[in-house]
């Protein structure tokens, strides 16, 4: 089979890593790069030797491709996986999937229909450890959730509007809501206090600083997560509790607590070249079970962190199921 010819759109942040990822797979090759900065789009098509764009109709006219990664804002996706999903393009979106979970619903039912691989940038799901941790929860029954998302403020300017970003649950904590879902199955309620504490002197800002959620599971599980960015250090984490037994995932490394015995991992592959090469591969072999995190399930993820934002704007929990079928389940 030939080579898998790949296009991105924003080449900026996260874009570097997939571009570098993708550049060193024997079974992929870059050939078009898009970005609304021309100066970047330029830059990083000389640097990898392929055509730039700084329109997406420009290029999927121009280029013929077999996938794409979207690497854009969440605010920024407009209609370009309908666009790539029509012709039949496999996609790698970047988390979050959007703002507006009714047209995120849309995306979906378009991905859904063209039968493409669409892969999402939930790359934690790929860690040996959290493969480590699914398989030591499997058949037990969880009791509680306790999590943390605690890091710097971002410096990008769109990150600090919550029209453009969707705060930091929606941004950055995605991820931890994700692992947890992956974990523990689906949420049933969220029920979510933010406020704006001590970062008010961030000109423009207007996303709350931190920011708590407590929520039931589906199975029952109670849980609570914690997601700040007042820190100067980064770190998250998810524990997870059961009768006599605990699985602490701690960054990337795995504690696994058991009738009193403790056995700890520590990760030892580089989980976006693993989401990367997953991607290439299910397309190459024609393999969608190779995505552990298809867009129908990321769209989940996201009804979460929307359905918590909407719970802290109205000061009422929030169901999720009705939260989904408002938006077109």
């Amino acid at each position: 089979m030939e080579k898998i010819r790949v296009g991105f759109i924003g080449v900026g942040g996260i874009a570097g890593t997939h571009l570098e990822n993708v550049n060193k797979n024997e079974h992929a090759s870059i050939v078009a790069v898009c970005d609304i900065d021309p100066n970047r789009a330029r830059q990083v098509g000389e640097q990898y030797g392929v055509h730039s764009y700084i329109s997406v109709d420009d290029m999927l006219h121009h280029e013929s491709l077999d996938a794409l990664f979207v690497c854009v804002p969440p605010f920024a996706h407009g209609d370009m996986e309908e666009k790539a999903a029509k012709r039949r393009i496999h996609l790698m979106v970047e988390k979050p999937l959007g703002l507006d979970l009714s047209n995120v619903r849309n995306k979906e039912k378009a991905i859904v229909d063209s039968g493409i691989i669409c892969a999402t940038g939930y790359c934690l799901r790929y860690l040996d450890t959290v493969a480590k941790a699914k398989e030591f929860l499997r058949g037990k029954q969880i009791a509680m959730i306790r999590a943390h998302y605690v890091t710097k403020f971002v410096q990008t300017p769109w990150y600090r509007k919550m029209a453009l970003s969707g705060g930091q649950l929606v941004e950055q904590s995605t991820h931890t809501v994700d692992l947890i879902r992956y974990l523990a199955g689906d949420f049933r309620t969220v029920y979510t206090n933010t406020a704006l504490q001590v970062m008010s002197d961030i000109p423009d800002i207007d996303i709350p600083d931190v920011t708590s959620v407590n929520f039931t599971m589906e199975s029952g599980t109670i849980g609570n997560l914690s997601s700040t960015f007042t820190q100067a250090d980064h770190h998250t984490g998810i524990e997870i509790m059961g009768r006599d037994f605990r699985v602490v995932l701690d960054g990337t490394s795995l504690h696994l607590f058991e009738n009193g015995n403790k056995v700890s991992f520590e990760s030892k592959i580089d989980f976006y070249k693993e989401q990367d090469h997953a991607f290439i591969e299910a397309i190459r072999l024609n393999k969608k079970e190779l995505i552990l995190s298809p867009y129908s399930d990321a769209v989940k993820t996201l009804a979460v962190t929307l359905a918590a934002n909407h719970s802290a704007n109205t000061g009422q929990p929030k169901q999720l199921e009705d939260f989904l079928l408002a938006a077109g389940k």
